[in-house]
Order: structure tokens, then sequence, then C-alpha cells
């Protein structure tokens, strides 16, 4: 009988510790929208109506904080072609104080929706594996291309935002791409359907007036001293679990 080698046996142990890893990631479960939102930031669809909230709770940078300085929370839906959010942000100030979108676009307030469209995990900081994109308060997305530079995706996701008060509400749609997504080419979006597993985070960074955003917000518990990791490693996204409307 012949035994296999350590470095054999870690290679064929490895995936599975991998994937039990991704794992002890939360799983949500994100029912099928009967008929698609209409994204106009009013949360009156029948989707949203019987979606559940989740808290974004999770302080990933800067100090404590107190709900009457932020509170947020977010729902989910999908359809055919495209997933959906609805979030609701209670921040106290609102601020955008670089016209140009792709200086420090961090350091404003905005939405910053990740997405690893085969929840595969792994580094994505400069490759497209998976996305960190940074929804700004004028509705420019962005993230870092494999050329190491701030691109625009603005047609993949659609947004609208509604403020009254000290509350925001976003709404969105949002499409997914394989790992090969090639910048300035053509690329298809992938269709969903019920059991597929996406990874998914969410955050928001919040600045009241400083140079630099005062506080990074997430939905997903990071362990460790380092939770700013999103924006590198996939593995810290939690599961999304699509199903079909009941």
């Amino acid at each position: 009988m012949k035994y296999c080698t350590l470095p054999v046996l870690l290679c064929l142990l490895l995936p599975c510790n991998l994937d039990a890893q991704k794992l002890n990631n939360r799983v949500t479960y994100v029912t099928k929208a009967e008929i698609a939102p209409i994204i106009d930031g009013y949360k009156k669809d029948a989707c949203w109506k019987s979606a559940t909230w989740y808290p974004l709770n999770q302080k990933w940078l800067g100090k404590d904080y107190t709900q009457k300085d932020f509170k947020g929370r977010y729902k989910l839906s999908w359809s055919k072609d495209v997933m959906h959010l609805l979030v609701e942000i209670k921040d106290d100030i609102l601020v955008d104080q670089y016209e140009d979108p792709k200086k420090l676009w961090w350091d404003d307030d905005c939405l910053e929706v990740f997405v690893d469209e085969d929840n595969s995990g792994g580094n994505h900081q400069f490759n497209h594996n998976a996305f960190a994109y940074h929804i700004a308060l004028n509705n420019h997305v962005i993230d870092l291309g494999p050329d190491e530079q701030p691109h625009f995706y603005d047609d993949h996701i659609t947004c609208k935002r509604r403020t009254k008060g000290k509350k925001s509400t976003w709404e969105l749609s949002f499409k997914l791409y394989s790992d090969e997504y090639i910048d300035d080419f053509i690329n298809q979006a992938v269709e969903l359907q019920a059991n597929k597993k996406v990874g998914f985070a969410l955050a928001y960074c919040d600045n009241d007036g400083s140079k630099e955003r005062e506080n990074f917000i997430g939905s997903e518990v990071v362990e460790g001293e380092d939770k700013n990791r999103g924006w590198i490693d996939a593995g810290i996204f939690g599961t999304l679990i699509l199903v079909d409307s009941k």
C-alpha cells in the first residue's frame, strides 16, 4: 500500500479547509422577486415588503460611533439578470469633498458593495476575482482594475438615492460578472438562478467633515486586528444563497 507524502496530503486537504473556512461566514438566503423592483429610491416594491432587514453594524475602521452618528440596514432580492439591494442609512452629515471622483473616493461618504460572483474567496486587490464597488453620492461606481488604477463601473450598477433629513435610502440593482471579466471589453453578465451561491458584503464609508473618513462600517464580522480587508480578500465576504420565491 502506498501512502501520500505530506505535501501531497496537504494539497488534497487544502481545498476542503478553505471551503470550511468560507462556510464559517454568515449565510443569507435571498428570495427571488416575482416582479423586479423599480429602481427609484422608494421601498414600495412588493419584494421589499417581504424581504428581511439585515444590520450594517460592524466597525471595520475608526473609533466607536453612536447611533445618532450612524445607523444602517439593508435588504436583498434577485431577478434573472441582476441582484437587488435596498439600503437605509441614517447619517447626520454627508460629505463629498473631492470634485475628481477618482481621487481618494473612499474618504467621502459612499456605499461599498463587495461581490464575488462564484463565492470562491481569495485575493481580488488588483484583479476581478471579485469587485469592491464604491458608489459615490453622485452614483459614480469606482473600483481598482488589474492595472492598479481606479476605473468607472457605472454600467454594472443602477442606483437611486433619496435623502430626507438625516436618512438616505439607496436602491440599486447590480450585475454579476465572472473572474474572466476584462476591462474595456464587452463582457457578458452571469445569469442568476436558484441555489447559486454569491460572495457578498456591504459597507459604508462615513465622513463627518474630516480629510479622511472617520468610520468604515460593514455587514460582516471580520476576525483579527485588521478588519479593513474586504477590498483585498473576498474570503471575508458572507455567502448569499439564491432561492425561488415561495
